[in-house]
C-alpha cells in the first residue's frame, strides 16, 4: 500500500541570546562545538537526514537570533514550522523566565492550526557549567504546566542528550505533520451532495 511521505520537517529554535542555540544545532548536525561566541544575525539553518520510525526525513533546523532587534525578522521563518524548540541556559535565570515570551511570540507569529497541541520541546542547556540557577524540578514543572512539553537537559559542548533531544523533536514534528496531512485530506474524502437525491424517491400516483 503506497503512502504519502513528508520528506521535510521544519524545526525552529528559539531562546535568548547566548543560550547555545547555534551550538546545539552544530553539535547535532556537524558534531562540532566552538568556544568562540558569534551572534546569529537574522536566521540561519542546517539540514540533516534522519530516520524516524522507518521513515527517512530531512530536518531543516532554523537557528534564529535571540536579540530583540532581530525578532521582527522571525515571522517569515516561523510560518510552516512543524516543531518549536525553546532553549534556555540553566546558569541564567532570566533566559528561563523568558521562555513564556518566546512561546507566546511563536504562537502569535506562526499561527498554527491547533496552538494548544502544537509540539514544543524545551532544552535546558549548559549543564556542564557550574553556578546553576534553574533547577531540573523548576523546569519540569513549567513544562508540565504547558501541556506536558518534553524537557531535556543538554550540553552542546559535551554533546550530552543532544542526539536524544533531537530524536524526540523529529518524532514530534513528524507526528504534527501527519495530523496536518490527515486534516487536509479530510474534506476531500467526504463529499456531501444533498441535491443528488434519487429521482424516484417520492411516491408516484400513476
Amino acid at each position: 500500500m503506497a503512502t504519502r511521505k513528508k520528506t521535510l520537517l521544519k524545526v525552529i529554535i528559539l531562546g535568548d541570546s547566548s543560550v547555545g542555540k547555534t551550538s546545539l544545532m552544530n553539535q547535532y548536525v556537524k558534531k562540532h562545538f566552538s568556544n568562540q561566541y558569534k551572534a546569529t544575525i537574522g536566521a540561519d539553518f542546517l539540514t540533516k537526514e534522519v530516520v524516524v520510525d522507518d521513515r527517512v526525513v530531512t530536518m531543516q533546523i532554523w537557528d534564529t537570533a535571540g536579540q530583540e532587534r532581530f525578532q521582527s525578522l522571525g515571522v517569515a521563518f516561523y510560518r510552516g514550522a512543524d516543531c518549536c524548540v525553546l532553549v534556555f541556559d540553566v546558569t541564567a535565570g532570566n533566559s528561563f523566565k523568558n521562555l513564556d515570551s518566546w512561546r507566546d511570540e511563536f504562537l502569535i507569529q506562526a499561527s498554527p492550526r491547533d496552538p494548544e497541541h502544537f509540539p514544543f520541546v524545551v532544552l535546558g542547556n549548559k549543564i556542564d557549567q557550574e553556578n546553576r540557577q534553574v533547577s531540573t524540578k523548576r523546569a519540569q514543572q513549567w513544562c508540565q504546566s504547558k501541556n506536558d512539553i518534553p524537557y531535556f537537559e543538554t550540553s552542546a559542548k559535551e554533546g550530552v542528550n543532544v542526539e536524544l533531544a533531537f530524536q524526540t523533536i523529529a518524532r514530534n514534528a513528524l507526528a504534527q505533520e501527519s495530523e496536518v496531512e490527515l486534516y487536509n485530506e479530510f474534506p476531500d474524502q467526504i463529499k456531501l451532495q444533498p441535491n443528488n437525491k434519487p429521482r424516484n424517491s417520492d411516491n408516484c400516483p400513476c
